[in-house]
């Protein structure tokens, strides 16, 4: 097995994503847009060809650059990793993990009596900030300070603490000191991993730590001290408050990337980046050339218009063939040049499965048979993607060498009306809303109070039966194709309303799709309450294929149920287990073992259908031909790439 297959694939925890062949994160695949920036403009007026990139990202940035403890959109994503990198340990252009050169002196493991297993890294000296502070090892202690703490949870940071020794006791305000994690020297630290996680198929990414700036995480002057019994920090107390004015900090941010913000504009929701003159190179030592990258918004109806016009230089992972075609015209024309790879992850309807109608496996899987999907993605890649039956993409090693096996196990959910009706017939949905036989319209299931929860469209009858309707309410963002195309060939369809199913479109903005998905009533409190069933988003994977927090149910682990890991709000059992033993029951090289667990994983989730994937693609990546050398794939993204890339 090669190295690029090798580590070709993963879900970073929920959180979805659409940027240069790997982000993220399920993402729309085509939010909304804005005008061309002011610099666009006069270098298109002009014909002067600036040493910059305009970077056009089909999701809008939010402007949260609190490392992805909170949200994990595409573009903050981009954002934050063009101005934060150092990183231990990093993925190269195959997606193999492999030492940062440029910050590693050295990096030594040890297994310990009790099971555990302590990694000890040693920096490079001379390493330094944006603004030309010096970077030591307890910079990068005290991000696992901040990263662990009770400010970061108290903040609704996800987090979680089960793999480094004490962090739950740290995290909880138990224990002063984060006793799994050291300080040995200036450029020395030393971190423990429990033995409850040892071994780890992806083991390698435990070592890694980024350093942070601490005076940008609290107004206090705080200090990373050891005295023996774990690191702590000292000087002051790090608050909630603080941690959460940390994420968005814009001017004079200390940042330790290729690149430093210098602007950011929230009304236009633009992010402006200069090249860092502090900065020592990438994994190979790599320095990046171009001098600006800006980062805006790519409408979906006119961004092919703006890459021809200049006011775009760079499109990533175009997924609508209708854009593919037009990139190709445009390549063939002159001007232009594309770039395609397989992608890393997939485009999917996504369930919550803690309420209303979607609580149901039958209705699920109804809603799976009632689309034609292989038409579907005909209509929406036009030959440049395909169908997949699971959460994975075409470009992942365990799915290149699995094909003959998930063709044998896997339901693929085949067109079929009659299926669907089946399905509904045997969950129960064969009332009418007067809970008499059904014939026609609404399908309607009796269901129990806990079941029926507040779902706004249950209905109780005089002998205080509660009758649950087949009305799904769904999230769509607004400006999104393929949200359009869903409604033609699903939501508004007669097969639909055939089956007794009403699906109800509600456009929002792709921040607040998030919120609700999230639940997140830290952002309003009409996003804590259950409202939509099915969101249609996207996912990408980056270089390690760990979905094990992703599936914990209420009773496994029902803290971080709670805290909104699992934000499919999954109850099987099973998918939770072969989750965490797919990564923590698999050594490090066992590449049979963790696929054999992988093709169970991917049999049960299809079997209880968290989400209905709707296609893979065949990325491409559009732009000028006036930048050479930017070549992304799916596990090497934008930000990793253009370090490369010139302007000529």
């Amino acid at each position: 097995m090669n190295n690029f297959k090798k580590f070709a694939a993963v879900t970073l925890s929920a959180l979805m994503l659409v940027a240069c062949g790997n982000n993220n994160s399920g993402a729309t695949e085509t939010p909304a847009g804005t005008d061309a920036t002011p610099e666009a403009t006069a270098e298109a007026q002009t014909g002067e060809v600036k040493n910059q990139i305009i970077y056009g990202s089909t999701t809008e940035l939010s402007g949260d650059l609190g490392n992805a403890w909170w949200t994990n959109n595409a573009s903050d994503k981009t954002l934050r990793d063009l101005i934060d990198d150092y990183d231990v340990i990093v993925s190269d252009q195959g997606g193999q993990f492999v030492e940062n050169a440029s910050v590693v002196d050295s990096i030594t493991s040890e297994d310990n009596a009790d099971g555990s297993k302590t990694f000890t890294v040693k920096i490079k000296d001379g390493l330094k900030y944006n603004n030309g502070d010096a970077i030591t090892a307890a910079d990068y202690v005290a991000y696992a300070l901040v990263q662990y703490s009770p400010a970061v949870k108290e903040d609704g940071g996800k987090v979680s603490t089960d793999t480094v020794v004490g962090a739950a006791a740290y995290q909880a305000g138990e224990a002063k000191e984060l006793s799994g994690v050291r300080l040995i020297d200036d450029m020395t630290y030393a971190i423990t991993i429990s033995a409850d996680y040892v071994p780890y198929y992806f083991e390698e990414t435990y070592a890694s730590l980024r350093p942070i700036a601490l005076k940008q995480y609290s107004s206090s002057e705080l200090t990373v001290k050891d005295d023996g019994n774990g690191a702590y920090l000292d000087g002051g107390e790090l608050t909630a408050a603080d941690v959460d004015a940390s994420r968005f900090i814009y001017k004079d941010r200390i940042s330790a990337g290729p690149y430093q913000l210098v602007d950011f504009d929230q009304a236009a929701l633009t992010a402006t980046v200069t090249l860092n003159p502090n900065y020592a190179g990438n994994f190979e030592g790599q320095k990046p050339s171009v001098e600006t990258i800006i980062i805006k918004k790519a409408n979906q109806e006119t961004m092919m218009d703006e890459l021809k016009t200049g006011s775009i230089d760079f499109l990533s992972a175009l997924t609508d063939g209708a854009q593919v075609n037009t990139a190709l015209d445009m390549e063939e024309s002159g001007g232009f040049t594309t770039v395609n790879y397989e992608r890393n992850g997939y485009g999917k309807l996504m369930f919550q499965c803690d309420f209303g109608p979607t609580q149901f496996k039958e209705v699920r899987h109804a809603v799976a048979y009632l689309l034609d999907r292989n038409e579907f993605a005909n209509q929406f890649c036009q030959g440049y993607g395909s169908v997949v039956d699971g959460p994975y993409g075409l470009a992942m090693w365990m799915y290149q060498e699995s094909k003959e096996e998930l063709g044998e196990k896997l339901n693929t959910y085949a067109y079929s009306v009659d299926s669907a009706i089946a399905e509904l017939e045997e969950g129960g949905w064969v009332l009418d809303e007067a809970g008499n036989p059904y014939e026609s319209g609404i399908r309607y299931k009796e269901v129990t109070a806990e079941q029926a929860g507040d779902y706004k469209h249950n209905v109780t009858l005089a002998d205080g039966r509660i009758l649950m309707p087949l009305i799904i309410e769904w999230s769509s963002s607004e400006g999104n194709s393929v949200s359009e195309l869903l409604a033609v060939m699903l939501a508004n369809g007669d097969q639909t309303k055939q089956a007794g199913m009403q699906i109800n479109q509600n456009v929002m903005t792709f921040d607040d799709l998030l919120n609700y998905m999230y639940r997140d009533a830290s952002q309003g409190e009409q996003y804590g309450v259950k409202t939509y069933g099915m969101y249609n988003l996207a996912t990408n994977f980056t270089a390690a294929y760990d979905q094990s927090y992703q599936f914990v149910t209420a009773t496994s682990n029902p803290d971080y149920y709670e805290q909104g890991y699992n934000s499919n709000f999954t109850d099987d059992e099973l998918l939770d287990k072969l989750s965490m033993d797919m990564v923590y029951g698999v050594e490090s090289g066992d590449d049979e073992s963790y696929r054999k667990i992988w093709v169970d994983f991917i049999d049960e989730w299809n079997d209880y259908l968290p989400e209905v994937p709707l296609y893979s693609n065949i990325y491409y990546d559009a732009m000028n031909e006036k930048i050479h050398n930017l070549e992304c794939n799916s596990l090497f993204d934008f930000q990793q790439a253009v370090v490369y890339a010139t302007v000529e």
